[in-house]
Order: C-alpha cells, then sequence, then structure tokens
C-alpha cells in the first residue's frame, strides 16, 4: 500500500475511532438510578467507579437545574473530596438546599449531621427538626434516629406518639433493624400511657 492510500485509510477509520469512544462514554444517571444509588449509600462509590467522568454534568444539574437529588450527590462530593476538590461550605450549601427542596434523603443527612455534629456544631433542636421532616416523608433511617434521640431524654414528649407511630408501622426486611425497632418501640412505650400507645398502633389510614 503506497504512502497516499496508507493515510487515507487512517483518515476514514477516524470517525469509527471517535464513534466507538462515545459508545463507550458513561451515561448519567437517572433520577430514580440516583436515588437508588443515595438510598443504599453508594453513589460516591458509584461515581469514583465511572473514573470522574460525569463531575461537569452532576455540578451543572446540582447548580443550574438545581435538581435536588443532584444537589445532595454533588454536595456529598465536595464535602468528601470525591473526583473535586474539598469545598465543605459549598457542599454543606448544597445539601441544605437539596433539604430545602423536601428531598428526604437531604433532610435526613442534615438532621444526622446536626445530631453527630458532622461539618456543623451539633445541635440537637435543628436535628429534630430535620430528622421529623424526613420522617414524615417516609424516611426509615430518620425515624429509628429521631426515635433514639427521644429514648434518649431530647426533645418534646409530645413527638412519642407520632414517632411510635412511624416505627410500628414501618417495614423492613432487614433483621438487625427490624430488632433495633422493637427495641425502640419498647423504651418509647415506657414514656407514654397505654391509652396513647394503642392509639399510635392503630392502622394508617
Amino acid at each position: 500500500m503506497s504512502k497516499k492510500c496508507w493515510i487515507l485509510a487512517a483518515w476514514l477509520l477516524i470517525p469509527a475511532a471517535i464513534q466507538a469512544q462515545e459508545l463507550e462514554a458513561i451515561q448519567l444517571y437517572t433520577q430514580d438510578e440516583l436515588l437508588a444509588l443515595i438510598q443504599t449509600n453508594s453513589h460516591l462509590k458509584r461515581v469514583l467507579a465511572d473514573d470522574c467522568q460525569l463531575v461537569r454534568d452532576i455540578d451543572a444539574r446540582a447548580d443550574i437545574m438545581q435538581l435536588p437529588a443532584y444537589q445532595f450527590l454533588y454536595g456529598d462530593m465536595l464535602a468528601y473530596a470525591v473526583c473535586v476538590p474539598r469545598n465543605v461550605e459549598r457542599g454543606w450549601d448544597l445539601m441544605l438546599q437539596a433539604a430545602a427542596q423536601g428531598l428526604p434523603e437531604g433532610l435526613e443527612q442534615v438532621g444526622r449531621y446536626y445530631h453527630i455534629g458532622r461539618f456543623v456544631q451539633p445541635d440537637i433542636d435543628k436535628a429534630i427538626v430535620y430528622l421529623r421532616e424526613a420522617s414524615a416523608l417516609g424516611n426509615l433511617k430518620a425515624q429509628l434516629r429521631l426515635a433514639q434521640i427521644l429514648v434518649d431524654g431530647h426533645g418534646s414528649p409530645v413527638d412519642f406518639e407520632q414517632s411510635y407511630r412511624w416505627l410500628h408501622h414501618a417495614i423492613t426486611a432487614d433483621s438487625a433493624t427490624h430488632k433495633q425497632i422493637q427495641q425502640l418501640l419498647s423504651q418509647l412505650a415506657q414514656k407514654m400511657p397505654a391509652r396513647v400507645v394503642a392509639n399510635a398502633r392503630r392502622p394508617v389510614k
């Protein structure tokens, strides 16, 4: 093959190579897929497994489109320096934005961080506010943490009945979580009159 023919053949192969690279490109997560990753706490591992290829897309959906699931994801990435330089202040702001939009996982995380004092000073009152909101949206992690806070003597007795109701009607296939629920229900029941416990056990309409 002459040099000219070799160059022509190589040139014709370039589009095919580009197309192959495009086929191998990582696809951005759908909203449902991202929420599933967040719920199993595997969202940061997934970003790393994808070789940090989606950082710009994630940033755009968090900052420009203001999608709560992506605000949650990018906030975590910034707070824990996953694929981006650490920026706890901006990360925390994005977590708050996700919570403000009513994302249950965002509400639970902000409440948990206020409870344990991660990135912020411990604040039980703020923790209860966020955890209560997440609990009302069905977040089991928030329901468990809120109940534990109440059992530990914090918060208001006004919250006992609702906290008991959430846990009594919670559904889980995890045996350890089931045992934890039973223990918390027993401890909450000791803080309430029998009639209040009976009322909390009634079917949810």
